[in-house]
């Protein structure tokens, strides 16, 4: 089973988006493993560390560099993704010529009351790993707007559309970490 790391933008306990990462995980049991990383922990990004990164950064690195994979479940704060996320995303790709991101299976989704979800910050999320190397999946983007109780408290999907949908979502991405995979061996 292939194992990907979830990074989930928001560290606030009763986070939309981390109820969301919990519901996939739900879906994705039997076809991927879920690794949730605690980015909280992270001390914000800062060169003088880099000869020696705290063991919070160092374990970050480690843990998305043994993945198949990774799915980014942001948020959208002020029409972009939230310093928590941008933070990892920064000491996972130093040193230099250290990145771990490259060549990394990656998909992203967020959910938002709004009615365009986290269209915004998906964007700008996309434009920073393409230009890490990330591999990111194209198809389908999830724009989830949230309601209350789309999931239950056993982080079941409720609405049956939504959850036909993620589920596709899911197939979709092991096949885009099978795919990822086979070009980082060619």
């Amino acid at each position: 089973m292939k194992k990907i790391v979830v990074l989930v933008g928001s560290n606030r306990r009763e986070s939309i988006n981390l109820k969301f990462a919990r519901a996939l995980g739900r879906l994705a049991s039997g076809r991927l493993e879920f690794d949730f990383a605690d980015l909280s922990a992270l001390p914000m990004y800062n060169d003088d560390d880099l000869a020696q990164p705290p063991a919070a950064v160092r374990a970050l690195k480690e843990k998305v560099a043994a993945a198949d994979g990774v799915l980014f479940v942001t948020p959208e704060y002020n029409r972009s993704i939230p310093a928590l996320l941008k933070n990892a995303i920064d000491w996972v790709s130093r040193p230099y010529g250290d990145n771990d991101w490259a060549g990394k299976a990656a998909a992203i989704v967020g959910t938002s009351p709004g009615v365009i979800g986290t269209a915004t910050a998906q964007m700008h999320l996309r434009t920073i790993m393409i230009s890490l190397g990330g591999t990111l999946m194209g198809q389908p983007e999830v724009f989830l707007q949230y309601k209350e109780g789309l999931f239950d408290n056993e982080n079941a999907v409720t609405d049956e559309g939504t959850e036909m949908f993620l589920n596709g979502f899911i197939d979709r991405f092991v096949g885009w970490v099978d795919v990822a995979q086979e070009r980082v061996a060619a």
